[in-house]
């Protein structure tokens, strides 16, 4: 019995670490997710900035039509090179889209792992409670990310409205303060 309840705490040991590993890969999968949302922040904002900057067809025939000088017209940005840039854009974006479907890829890989271990690990009727403890943990985690990884809503509010809670102590002597909140 206690060669059963050693190896049973053994596996529940281990199982924690597994757990504080994935919390630790969670943790690295959102920055990587926050970082990469920046990336393409900045990449529509250069964007933005190029399509405001490119030569309208009309501006350019009416620039040569009043004899615009070279100098002039080689200051702005031509359609070549507006083609380029937004080539170059489109690229940088397929690649960050392939890096993040490739740690997508990598994330459900682990969560797969450790579906198995947990698998192969917990199968005694007396951890089913810890096991169904752990599946339910792991899918409030999923379940986090997924309301993470969701674009923000447009109509969202500033702020709230708190009632503040009118029962308070005073730290040195424990005599009952009231505190009411200001009128508008």
């Amino acid at each position: 019995d206690e060669e059963l309840l050693k190896r049973i705490q053994a596996t529940v040991m281990q199982v924690q670490g597994d757990c504080e590993k994935l919390r630790a890969v969670t943790g690295n999968l959102l920055d990587d997710r926050h970082q990469k949302q920046k990336d393409i922040e900045a990449l529509f904002q250069s964007l933005k900035r190029l399509e405001k900057e490119k030569v309208d067809k009309e501006d350019l025939l009416l620039e040569i039509d009043v004899k615009a000088d070279k100098a002039a017209l080689a200051s702005k940005v031509s359609r070549t090179q507006f083609d380029a840039s937004m080539e170059r854009l489109n690229e940088m974006i397929q690649e960050m889209l392939s890096r993040v479907t490739g740690q997508e890829q990598g994330w459900n890989q682990v969560q797969q792992r450790l579906s198995e271990e947990m698998g192969s690990k917990l199968d005694r009727l007396e951890l089913g409670p810890f096991r169904q403890q752990l599946e339910e943990h792991w899918k409030n985690i999923l379940d986090q990310l997924k309301k993470k990884m969701q674009p923000p809503e447009a109509d969202d509010a500033a702020g709230i409205r708190k009632q503040l809670l009118a029962h308070f102590h005073c730290l040195s002597c424990d005599r009952p303060l009231s505190m009411l909140v200001p009128g508008p």
